[in-house]
């Protein structure tokens, strides 16, 4: 799990013997490479770790959510600080740490979905606990040709995240202690593994579902030499250790890209389908499929996406437990988690900037894979500007229930430096 760099000794001592055994591996090893710097002369293992490169992240976010139901209107007000040094690279060695904390500013008026008692559940959800982290520690070698080798706590993003994501846009990001590898010998083509002992998820250390104890494997094979675009074929066969019958196996294919047509103007497209089964000691209901098939075209800095998206049903429906999932099904994320009847998913979605100011629209209509339900609809809006250093985003959602959930809105202003 995820180990706490402030408060009581004891309570981390805990924390960090419960730890999975890959950060410790990596833990070790950075602490040897530590002892053996001292005496290090130049060019050597010294040099490397002193000559690495710090950065230093700030993200400030206010986040409103309004909720058709008796929870009180959330109102979150946090800032994340994220601190990390990346080693130079000795013998193919390197070595990766990043820490984060998430405090809140002002009175905490928000459920924090840590499922812990001081969470304060008479409010709606806004799922950025506080509390101070390791986000990030890794060795990596690099000294085989066209191989990355990294064991530790790291972040995993496969394609567009949909299946294999880091949740980037929570506070407190989701990582992975794992051993990974990428490998890009073959021309155009990008071979990806990994094996996951833990995923640390966004509810923090102290939450009961703060984690994932698993025993996975992931497999993404991508192959970009097409002009046309870029097809990616992927297995992902995850077990988890704590709830066994959740265990599945995601078979599956994409294939995204672009096309030029006219004197400016782009043809946009995607196409992707996977089918999903019980895995080691899974349920034998896990058996559904997905498909995704999105058209559009971009011109003269605006482009238009059309699409829809199906989490099917089958004997149960298709789950995403690893996803990025505020990314997909509307921003007031009322579908984190598929429906019991599955979810069909049509969208517009547009994009382009104005003076400067890059701006975002979306609309989704939502009903059952199985069934005739209409869940719902939702309208999504975002602008964005930098200045400087500085990112700014103002964001806000509104999903208006029909058969499903209740009518939510929610309002995000952020601001983000970097050194």
């Amino acid at each position: 799990m995820k180990n706490t760099i402030l408060g009581n000794t004891g309570r981390d001592a805990q924390r960090l013997s419960g730890t999975s055994r890959w950060v410790k591996v990596a833990v070790a090893s950075t602490l040897l490479a530590g002892c053996g710097a001292a005496s290090a002369q130049s060019g050597s293992l010294g040099e490397a770790i002193a000559s690495g490169k710090a950065g230093l992240e700030l993200r400030y976010r206010y986040e409103r959510v309004e909720q058709d139901n008796p929870s009180s209107d959330a109102n979150a007000s946090t800032l994340r600080t994220r601190l990390n040094y990346a080693t130079g690279s000795f013998a193919g060695l390197a070595a990766f740490v990043e820490f984060d904390d998430v405090r809140v500013i002002g009175s905490e008026r928000y459920n924090n979905a840590t499922q812990l008692p001081s969470a304060q559940t008479q409010y709606s959800v806004v799922a950025d606990p506080d509390g101070t982290e390791v986000n990030q520690l890794y060795l990596s070698y690099a000294g085989w040709t066209d191989t990355l080798f990294r064991l530790g706590r790291q972040r995993i993003i496969y394609d567009n995240a949909r299946f294999i994501g880091n949740v980037g846009w929570r506070q407190n990001e989701q990582t992975y202690d794992a051993f990974s590898l990428v490998n890009t010998a073959l021309t155009d083509t990008q071979l990806s593994y990994a094996y996951i002992d833990e995923v640390n998820r966004i509810f923090g250390d102290d939450s009961p579902v703060g984690e994932f104890d698993m025993r996975s494997h992931l497999l993404n094979l991508g192959y970009s030499g097409w002009d046309l675009g870029k097809l990616s074929v992927y297995g992902y066969f995850l077990e988890f250790v704590d709830a066994p019958a959740a265990s599945s196996r995601t078979l599956g294919a994409r294939f995204a890209g672009e096309s030029a047509f006219g004197s400016d103007a782009r043809l946009l497209y995607a196409l992707e389908y996977a089918t999903q089964d019980d895995y080691k000691d899974g349920a034998s209901t896990i058996d559904a499929d997905y498909y995704l098939l999105e058209l559009g075209a971009a011109a003269g800095g605006i482009s238009g996406r059309l699409g829809h998206e199906v989490l099917g049903v089958g004997d149960s429906a298709f789950t995403t437990p690893l996803a990025t999932a505020h990314a997909f099904n509307g921003w007031a994320d009322v579908f984190l988690a598929t429906p019991a009847d599955g979810l069909r998913d049509t969208y517009l979605k547009l994009a382009g900037s104005l003076a400067g100011t890059g701006l975002a629209a979306a609309y989704h209509d939502f009903s059952a894979d199985r069934g005739s339900a209409q869940y719902g609809s939702e309208i999504n809006l975002q602008a964005t500007r930098s200045f400087g250093r500085v990112n700014m985003l103002a964001k806000y959602a509104r999903y208006s229930a029909d058969e499903f959930a209740v009518d939510t809105s929610k309002v995000w202003l952020m601001a983000q430096v970097a050194f």
